[in-house]
């Protein structure tokens, strides 16, 4: 028997889209909240769905159990009501919730007192806030087992978890990143989770903040929180707009310089959250020092969404130059590049190194050297430069696999051999990478790729050495665009990315794709794009075309002049 979700529910949904004003799903396969978009605790409707009837059927009580899935209040009081009394006791609702598209379906198994739940899955969302997307078509079950209690119906064997709507979603959960450090503990790298945005939020979000980065940072990422810690107690009380994080004695077994960062992780976290503006650690509910008292020192405060400077590296008469308030200046202590044909290129942030796509391969040139050919393969994607100097592309390797690669050549005397890191993904197996964008804190590596018909915009962990040395590429998670035809992305800001199309004439409208979900924001048309570029923020976006370099000012691109092409902000 196959019966859809009821039309009254749809009514319902209807009415918590109303209720969550511009509340957007996600796109991503973990995502987040800034500050200026920050949510007081409890922001999420309330939500009371209606408990079983008396004589309901089986079909009946599944669908009214998992409709109360909205109903987060007093732990799925609800919901409970749906189970029998073993179940309703032992029952996680939190574990796991899956989000569907459209209705679902309860259809019988042919065994007696079975069903299964079925439904085109969007997103799975984890305990710990992790959501992980899904393609349409992607077909999605969940088995129950009923009994009888009573002289009615109850579900008496079933999963971990709860199944909504897109809709129920959308009016439920908010994004809010949580913060991580790059291994060096200088910058502190967004990793976005989902939650329901009720009076639980700020255990939530403590709770995945010390067990861990998402699977595809936690190779890239490092975080204070010593391994076994945990929250003393099942709530974090927030006391004059302050956040009281009591935690077990791991804490005091840390040092101060630990605590200090730990600190900052939790106070970052928190801007998620309006009505918190500071944080404290306590142990065993009393305040913890942060600071050695013997040496009154304390731990520099990270940096968060590191800027690019405002400069930009282009071509101009064959040679690299440095573009800023619409004029070109050659670069001090390069040396002529015009014979070698150069384009797309890039420049580190400490102007160490500047790297360029050529006549015969991958070029990079310090200053004061002359070029090298670091790589005479054909069909790389333009280089990027990442924060420790090391330059990067895609494309073939050596057995034909898709591979990337990144060189050191600030250190290397003329004529020696430039350090190489070859770093196999297998996820890129069959595609051809069309760019490649090192994040500014250098711990997530974006990557546009195509196979035939498909392109997939990703984001992956960048693991290193000790040294800084690039040494692998994480399993990616995959980022919505709907862009039909993407073949640029770069950085705007830590969870912000351009993504545009390019053509020889017709017109392309980029548009930015957010960490933080919700649909791609399409910018204004331009046509011809052949190139974009972004500093930082959405107020510094610039496109090249074949009438000259554009800045998008507000809604209009606005012409600069011409010139000067390949325009690309550092890294």
């Amino acid at each position: 028997m196959r019966r859809s979700v009821p039309a009254a529910l749809v009514a319902m949904l209807l009415a918590l889209v109303t209720l969550a004003g511009c509340a957007q799903i996600p796109t991503t396969g973990t995502v987040g909240k800034s500050r200026d978009s920050a949510v007081t605790l409890g922001n999420a409707p309330q939500i009371i769905p209606p408990g079983p009837r008396d004589g309901a059927s089986p079909q009946a009580m599944i669908e009214g159990f998992f409709n109360a899935g909205s109903g987060y209040q007093n732990d799925f009081t609800v919901a409970r009501q749906f189970l029998a009394p073993a179940q309703a006791v032992s029952w996680k609702p939190s574990d796991r919730t899956l989000v569907y598209r459209g209705s679902a379906t309860v259809v019988a198994t042919g065994k007696e007192n079975q069903y299964r739940y079925e439904f085109d899955l969007a997103y799975s969302v984890d305990s710990q806030g992790i959501t992980t997307p899904f393609p349409p078509g992607t077909k999605e079950h969940i088995d129950v087992t009923l009994s009888q209690v009573d002289g009615q119906w109850r579900l008496s064997d079933l999963p971990d978890g709860t199944a909504i709507p897109e809709e129920t979603f959308k009016a439920l959960y908010r994004p809010f990143p949580l913060y991580f450090y790059d291994p060096s503990f200088t910058t502190l790298v967004p990793d976005v989770r989902w939650f329901i945005d009720n009076t639980g939020v700020a255990k939530s979000l403590v709770s995945a903040l010390i067990a861990g980065p998402a699977p595809y940072l936690r190779s890239a990422v490092a975080s204070a929180f010593p391994q076994g810690i945990r929250l003393e107690r099942e709530s974090v009380p927030i006391v004059d707009n302050t956040a009281q994080v009591d935690l077990t004695p791991e804490l005091r077994d840390a040092s101060f310089t630990d605590r200090q960062r730990m600190r900052y992780q939790l106070v970052r976290t928190f801007l998620g959250i309006s009505s918190v503006v500071d944080v404290t650690l306590r142990s065993n509910q009393a305040d913890v020092t942060l600071e050695d008292p013997t040496t009154g020192k304390s731990v520099p405060e990270p940096t968060v969404d590191p800027k690019v400077p405002v400069w930009q590296v282009g071509i101009a008469g064959g040679e690299l130059v440095q573009y800023a308030s619409r004029q070109a200046t050659r670069i001090d202590g390069l040396r002529s590049v015009a014979p070698l044909g150069p384009h797309d290129p890039a420049a580190a942030a400490s102007q160490h190194v500047y790297a360029f796509l050529g006549a015969k391969g991958l070029y990079s040139i310090v200053p004061n050297q002359a070029p090298r050919l670091l790589d005479s393969r054909s069909s790389f994607s333009r280089p990027s430069i990442d924060p420790f100097d090391w330059v990067w592309t895609a494309g073939p390797g050596g057995a034909g696999a898709t591979e990337a690669v990144a060189y050191k050549p600030v250190g290397a005397a003329e004529g020696a051999a430039v350090p190489k890191a070859t770093l196999t993904a297998p996820w890129l197996a069959g595609r051809t990478v069309e760019d490649l964008r090192v994040s500014r804190d250098g711990t997530r590596a974006l990557v546009l790729s195509t196979q035939g018909n498909s392109t997939s915009l990703q984001l992956a962990g960048v693991q290193r050495a000790a040294d800084g040395t690039p040494r692998a590429l994480s399993e990616p998670i995959t980022l919505s665009t709907t862009e039909k035809s993407p073949r640029r992305a770069v950085w705007v800001d830590d969870t912000t990315i351009l993504v545009s199309g390019v053509s020889a004439s017709d017109a392309v409208a980029p548009e930015l794709v957010s960490l933080k979900g919700g649909d791609p924001r399409q910018l204004p048309q331009l046509p011809g794009i052949e190139a974009i570029s972004a500093g930082n923020g959405d107020q510094e976006i610039y496109a090249q075309t074949p009438a000259g370099v554009f800045a998008l000012v507000r809604t209009t691109w606005t012409e600069l002049g011409k010139g000067v092409e390949g325009l690309s902000f550092a890294g």
